[in-house]
């Protein structure tokens, strides 16, 4: 305890604080404040937008450390100073996060010394967004959210409310210093994570069945969704084994990644990769490929006569570790349906094997096949339970948290 009663649960730790500029900034002055309550050390970095909205002065002197600001500082260069912010610290902290800096980190940038740290950085990254609503569900907001958690960034918030700067009601409110302490405290408590010890199996992504060497039969999926939750299961003490078709997304931090072409691959790599506590199969699979595909580009013919292609049917990957003799603990499918989602989902349940079946409207009007969102439907034994729609990294987070609940029954 200190002289205020405190429990020093971050006692000696460095907190590498980036503060945004965003109105949401004011509130990083009590943010340092219940920081170093705790113990922590607070080092303190400030975009040029941050200083529009709290003063250096204010922030240096609650932190009683050297406020940080300049990339290219005669002082702190000497000895590359953001490469040493970078490495320094124990966990870096941005609150508030904005759209801009968000941006930054998703696409690798670095033109000012937040974004050349964060860039740097080998620590955990916190981030704490805070924008007006209709930014935050913007779907390049919700691209770089789901590329962050992918790339292991963690996030807490945004919170809904009303906007400080505009008076409107929604989601965007960065949430408030004593919240952002305890996930400080959490990411930085070294006791096990609630799935420590347990071994996942996550497909994501489409599966590319070649017609000849250049064409193939695939599908919208971006595998978005399915990497989103590999990265969640990785951060709550998961062993995850991501089984990925044909993407062009990072691999998630912390995790193994397989990749894989065809649907035949990728049930040999899952199969492969049992036993396991959690399969969660959420790659969109293609149903068919060519019974024989060619080894040859297939030339249009001079009389216009249209080529004839035999298919057959693809494996069933869920149906198959539903009723495998090793079946994980745990299985999630996902039912990507264009119409009757519930009862489709529903007759899925028993004919897979599965324990649930994560059921989501991808009829073209959604927009969900390859973009940033979904709405979903989890379908168990216990009932249906419809999910507002929500980023996917969002129903990432929420599926994993239902997984932890259902393994501790």
């Amino acid at each position: 305890m200190n002289e205020g009663g405190h429990v020093m649960s971050l006692k000696d730790k460095r907190i590498l604080l980036i503060i945004a500029g965003g109105i949401a900034a004011y509130k990083s002055l009590d943010l340092i404040r219940r920081l170093r309550e705790r113990g922590a050390v607070v080092i303190p970095v400030m975009t040029k937008a941050a200083e529009e909205f709290v003063t250096a002065l204010s922030v240096g002197a609650l932190a009683a450390q050297k406020v940080h600001t300049e990339l290219f500082s005669r002082d702190d260069e000497v000895d590359v100073g953001h490469i040493r912010l970078a490495r320094d610290c124990d966990l870096v902290l941005v609150a508030p996060a904005t759209a801009d800096l968000m941006g930054k980190m998703a696409n690798g940038l670095a033109n000012d010394l937040a974004s050349t740290i964060l860039l740097a950085t080998e620590r955990p990254v916190l981030l704490a967004p805070a924008m007006n609503p209709k930014m935050w569900s913007h779907p390049a907001v919700s691209r770089n959210a789901s590329q962050l958690l992918i790339d292991g960034a963690y996030f807490i918030g945004p919170m809904g409310g009303e906007m400080a700067e505009s008076g409107e009601a929604g989601t965007g409110r960065m949430a408030e210093p004593l919240e952002i302490v305890a996930e400080v405290e959490a990411l930085l408590d070294t006791s096990p994570k609630p799935l420590a010890g347990k071994r996942a199996i996550v497909t994501s992504g489409p599966t590319h069945e070649p017609i000849d060497p250049v064409r193939y039969i695939a599908n919208r999926s971006s595998g978005t969704q399915g990497h989103a939750i590999a990265a969640a299961l990785a951060r709550a003490g998961a062993d995850v084994t991501l089984v990925s078709g044909p993407v062009t997304l990072a691999d998630p931090r912390g995790v193994k990644t397989i990749h894989v072409e065809r649907a035949e691959e990728m049930r040999d790599a899952v199969l492969a990769a049992l036993p396991a506590d959690i399969a969660v199969m959420v790659a969109a699979v293609a149903d068919w490929r060519v019974a024989s595909a060619s080894g040859e580009k297939i030339k249009k013919q001079a009389d216009g006569a249209v080529p004839t292609l035999a298919l057959t049917e693809n494996p069933d990957i869920l149906r198959t570790v539903g009723h495998h003799e090793k079946r994980p603990a745990l299985v999630v499918g996902f039912a990507a349906e264009t119409q009757d989602i519930e009862s489709n989902g529903r007759a899925k349940l028993d004919r897979k094997g599965a324990d649930i079946i994560v059921a989501n409207d991808v009829s073209p009007e959604t927009g969900v096949m390859g973009g940033t969102r979904n709405r979903v439907a989890i379908i168990s034994r216990d009932g249906i339970d419809s999910w507002p729609d929500m980023a996917k990294s969002d129903v990432a987070e929420k599926l994993v948290a239902l997984m932890v609940e259902k393994l501790a029954r």
